[in-house]
């Protein structure tokens, strides 16, 4: 049996963990430069804001109602997730980290403790009694299934916050209720697809016979099929592992000097090797795009991108940086008021075993793998862009997003501890 861990409204939740006082007050988080809403609770639904809403449209809503409003933080929301893995691990031998608000637990061999929707209550209690954030859990013979109890868990209090679907009674009557769109694994194509064979149920699509999900459609469905009719089969390592990595921002200023365009772009090219090594994996193309503000058609409108071939797949952040600064190069416009800019790197395998080149120009790759873990050791320790690249500028320049709104680092900057005055 599976265990998914989803954390309700996470970052408005670790929000209301620093700012008390907010419970039954409708909050919102902002994406970057503040723009449009990206989360928000139950109580900022129930006044009429949705997700992906442009803050500036509903400003009137914001303020009528006494919504409170943050900036995007994700180094806080990372440390807080770190927290919540760490107490999961503290009680489940096999934990696996999702995303920044979900964990998967193996629970075989727990049954001995007894019933495991108890078992995983009593995490869930024990969860928001040290973090004070809500989970809801769902448990299931599958991730897909796991995923599914977690919603009707978050949905539905009488589950007491974990719902478990452990009978072939409970899995039709689940299937029967849930959206097929909202399914873990069907996307806007597939469920298209479905559509037009005229399944829109998602009891119904689990109910076609394996031969006919295999005569019409890709493998990834397939094992979509199978987990909702209780066959595990998905691996979430191969899941998480990105085929494209992108770093990009809309900038706070619109910018025209070549230097703070490639400072942006250097940065950007630094988030994604990170990210790249975090997933321990390498990649062969680097492309960069740039663009204008669309808006503002008083302006030259212009958009562009390029791409650099590595001549060995890398995760080195020196390599990766120097192809984008040199993307750049190839498609920079003087007199343009760019906007946006973005990295994203493609190509992408496992680290190992990786091929090598006898040409290669760079000597010295062992070493500099370990120089790039060392790195990623010091940023952890000490905190984000602790060490960086001199081309990465010192976090002042006008590109930079707006975030007016932002809480402090409480836990992992040791200048921004949460200060409490007696």
């Amino acid at each position: 049996m599976f265990a998914l861990v989803d954390c309700n409204s996470f970052f408005c939740s670790v929000e209301k963990v620093f700012h008390p006082g907010l419970d039954g007050v409708p909050v919102c988080v902002l994406s970057s430069n503040d723009g449009c809403i990206v989360a928000l609770t139950p109580e900022a639904k129930a006044v009429g804001l949705r997700r992906g809403d442009p803050i500036f449209k509903v400003r009137d809503v914001v303020e009528r109602h006494g919504v409170r409003i943050f900036s995007t933080n994700m180094v806080l929301y990372a440390a807080m997730s770190r927290r919540i893995c760490n107490i999961l691990r503290r009680s489940i031998l096999h934990v696996e980290p999702y995303s920044i608000d979900e964990c998967f637990c193996q629970l075989d061999g727990y049954e001995r403790l007894g019933r495991l929707d108890d078992f995983m209550r009593s995490i869930a209690r024990k969860i928001k009694l040290w973090t004070d954030i809500p989970v809801s859990v769902g448990i299931a013979p599958t991730k897909t299934l796991a995923k599914i109890g977690s919603k009707f868990a978050k949905q539905y209090a009488g589950y007491d916050g974990v719902c478990m679907i452990d009978s072939d009674e409970k899995r039709l009557k689940a299937l029967a209720r849930f959206p097929l769109a909202d399914v873990w694994g069907i996307g806007r194509s597939t469920l298209a697809r479905l559509n037009g064979l005229g399944i829109t149920q998602t009891v119904d699509f689990a109910s076609k016979s394996e031969s006919w999900v295999r005569g019409r459609f890709d493998l990834p469905t397939l094992r979509t099929w199978q987990e909702l009719n209780g066959r595990p089969c998905i691996d979430t390592h191969e899941v998480r592992q990105k085929q494209s990595i992108c770093t990009s921002r809309s900038f706070g200023q619109m910018i025209t000097d070549h230097g703070q365009l490639r400072e942006a772009v250097a940065h950007f090219a630094v988030g994604c090797a990170s990210s790249l090594r975090g997933q321990n994996s390498v990649a062969s193309e680097v492309t960069v795009f740039v663009r204008s503000n669309r808006f503002r058609t008083d302006l030259p409108q212009y958009a562009n991108a390029a791409t650099r071939l590595l001549p060995i797949a890398t995760a080195d952040t020196l390599e990766i940086a120097q192809a984008a600064s040199l993307a750049l190069d190839s498609v920079f416009r003087a007199g343009i008021h760019y906007k946006k800019a973005g990295v994203v790197l493609s190509g992408i395998v496992g680290a190992t075993p990786q091929q090598l080149e006898l040409f290669d120009h760079i000597g010295n790759r062992a070493e500099r793998s370990e120089l790039m873990k060392t790195i990623d050791r010091l940023n952890r320790k000490f905190g984000h862009a602790s060490v960086r690249l001199a081309i990465d500028g010192l976090g002042q320049s006008p590109w930079h997003s707006k975030c007016e709104h932002r809480s402090q680092n409480y836990l992992t900057d040791v200048d921004e501890l949460l200060v409490i005055n007696a």
